[in-house]
């Protein structure tokens, strides 16, 4: 007896777990640089409309197999150090189950940073009176999907620098000051999970401006592209 013709793997009822997989390759893809942004999300919502199998085979038919450990490049000394560079993750990924790194900054007639590969907690604050405070979120992962930084400057200045895939949320109030988002702020990469920050406080004769800048692979990235843009003149 014939098989029935939905046993065809390309009609295949796909699961959750499939459009995930293709979903993460699809972070994976725009990591490296292989799709922008606004591919990305065109793709992202075509993961999610899938039905079948088949639906989910052609969005990833012009990408190659994801790198694991093993294949990815070493930069130099690498090797020496037996250490491998991790990709950068993107949305949802983000969201991790470590501790927390710290719960707030702090700076009187100075300065605080909190920079690099650290974990933000559910709640965080940062005090800026008569100093400054930088809070960089590029490189950040989170104790949950959502947290918030309460952020409270006096005669001061705070900073917060945040990258394309995380959604933020500011309502803070500024007095004699500025409270606000440098431009719109619409993240350009959205993703089921993905971490939304809310930045609240208050600016007395002070600021605090959230902006999005790139992370250092896509400087990178962009910077090599220009490069080469200009060596084809």
């Amino acid at each position: 007896m014939n098989s029935s013709s939905n046993s065809e793997p390309d009609r295949m009822r796909a699961s959750d777990a499939d459009r995930d997989a293709v979903a993460a390759r699809l972070r994976e893809a725009l990591a490296e640089g292989r799709i922008n942004p606004d591919e990305h999300s065109e793709r992202l919502d075509a993961v999610y409309g899938a039905k079948t199998m088949g639906e989910l085979v052609p969005i990833t038919r012009d990408l190659p197999d994801a790198p694991t450990a093993a294949d990815a490049p070493e930069a130099p000394g690498s090797r020496a150090r037996g250490f491998v560079s991790p990709r950068p993750v993107y949305g949802a990924e983000r969201v991790v189950t470590t501790p927390a790194s710290g719960h707030f900054s702090i700076a009187v007639m100075g300065g605080a940073e909190r920079s690099g590969n650290w974990t933000v907690p559910a709640t965080y604050q940062a005090v800026a009176i008569m100093g400054g405070v930088e809070i960089d979120l590029r490189e950040a992962t989170f104790a949950q999907r959502e947290v918030t930084i309460w952020a409270n400057a006096l005669m001061g200045g705070i900073g917060i620098i945040i990258p394309d895939d995380i959604d933020v949320r500011v309502s803070g109030a500024g007095i004699m000051g500025g409270y606000g988002a440098d431009g719109g702020m619409p993240p350009s990469v959205t993703d089921p999970g993905t971490p939304i920050v809310h930045i609240k406080g208050i600016a007395v004769m002070g600021a605090v401006v959230v902006e999005r800048k790139p992370r250092k692979h896509q400087k990178q990235r962009d910077d090599a592209k220009k490069r080469e843009l200009g060596s084809g003149d």
